[in-house]
């Protein structure tokens, strides 16, 4: 995303998460923050009533597709079916590809009904080898103004991302900066 405007765009991938999501609403509420939450179709069906709430809190949603595919592990017809299917759930042009692995075809079929998502600083905060204060610090470290920050509200990285953010909204906010939505 352009610099010079003092915004950071905060993205939540794998979600909703009937528990998770809800506490990251608050916190984003509490900061005037936006984000842009980049939602598995399986995790909508499942728990429509936390999708419902990320729209009503007026964040952006986007597609990662249905069952969180690999796309260096699926061929292309599967791949595309399965984000279509996810399109029925979540009516969004953006799509981030779960593990930001896509093929170079993927791509190309994709970006004819798709803007494509990638992000510039990675948490990892679903890296059972990574503490909560080194996710802070990746995070920290890395982050500059226009970055697109790639969390997670799932379980797996519930610990470390719950630890990171409030403490990324806090020091950034500080600093002037604003959260929006891609």
């Amino acid at each position: 995303m352009p610099a010079g405007n003092q915004s950071l765009y905060l993205t939540f991938d794998d979600g909703p998460h009937p528990e998770i999501t809800p506490r990251v609403l608050d916190m984003l509420d509490e900061y005037q923050a936006k984000a842009t939450f980049f939602c598995v179709g399986e995790n909508v069906q499942r728990f429509p009533q936390t999708y419902a709430e990320i729209i009503r809190r007026g964040h952006r949603t986007g597609n990662h597709s249905m069952n969180h595919l690999n796309g260096w592990k699926t061929n292309l017809n599967l791949y595309y079916e399965n984000v279509n299917e996810c399109r029925n759930l979540i009516d969004s042009e953006l799509f981030r590809p779960p593990y930001g692995r896509i093929t170079p075809t993927q791509i190309h079929t994709l970006k004819k009904e798709y803007k494509i998502v990638m992000w510039s600083v990675l948490s990892y905060d679903f890296d059972s080898e990574t503490t909560p204060e080194q996710c802070l610090n990746y995070v920290l470290e890395n982050t500059e103004d226009g970055a697109v920050i790639v969390f997670h509200d799932s379980e797996k990285s519930a610990e470390n991302m719950l630890y990171a953010l409030p403490k990324v909204l806090d020091y950034y906010s500080e600093k002037g900066f604003s959260f929006q939505s891609l």
